[in-house]
């Protein structure tokens, strides 16, 4: 397919979105949530996008707006209106949502599990799946594995402050999450007493 996924840091960043309906909406508050600069070029624009940081253009500055722009999202229902800001984007990373291979970027479903993120992407096949996907994932994923992220992550820096070999603190990280009483702490919700345990038992 020729896509790779990747995580893009957004803070400051320009993008504008030509399209205020439901899909140009989500794409926009995401890039608002991420930090961004968001323009919105569209009929209407929701009250609450605003409210969080988002500005409203009129249709005639499109050009403009499109130069200003690092990330141009193309979600609208006028197919000309679409190829126009396309053409427009020609070099800048655009998200076509009304045909996605005609553009050279794509914003895939995303969620959260804590601090855990996560996305799909279909191709384009199938919208529809990826929301079923999502459930099922949501409902594999227990708050005992997000408590596992953070007991690594707490542990991960301790070991790199006292222990040089890599091979050593993946042994020890492996030992962690295989650890009985660490599966009972964090079964209970008790973060605190699994890094206690974690901290007698380190022995450095």
């Amino acid at each position: 397919m020729g896509w790779t996924p990747l995580f893009l840091q957004m803070e400051n960043k320009n993008v504008l979105v030509v399209g205020a309906g439901e899909v140009g909406s989500r794409r926009a508050r995401r890039f608002l949530n991420a930090d961004a600069n968001v323009i919105i070029i569209g009929k209407k624009i929701p009250n609450d996008i605003i409210e969080i940081g988002a500005e409203f253009k009129p249709l005639e500055e499109l050009e403009k707006w499109v130069e200003w722009s690092n990330i141009v999202v193309v979600a609208t229902n006028d197919r000309e209106l679409n190829e126009l800001a396309a053409k427009f984007a020609s070099d800048k990373l655009l998200n076509r949502a009304d045909f996605p291979d005609e553009g050279n970027l794509i914003v895939p479903s995303s969620f959260f599990i804590g601090d855990v993120q996560l996305c799909i992407f279909t191709g384009g096949k199938s919208p529809l799946m990826a929301k079923e996907l999502r459930k099922k994932i949501q409902k594999v994923i227990k708050e005992e594995d997000i408590l596992q992220l953070e007991l690594q992550n707490f542990t991960r820096n301790i070991l790199k402050e006292n222990v040089n070999n890599q091979k050593k603190r993946r042994a020890y990280l492996y030992e962690i999450l295989n650890d009985e009483n660490v599966e009972k702490y964090l079964k209970e919700g008790n973060l605190k007493g699994a890094k206690e345990y974690i901290k007698q038992n380190l022995n450095f």
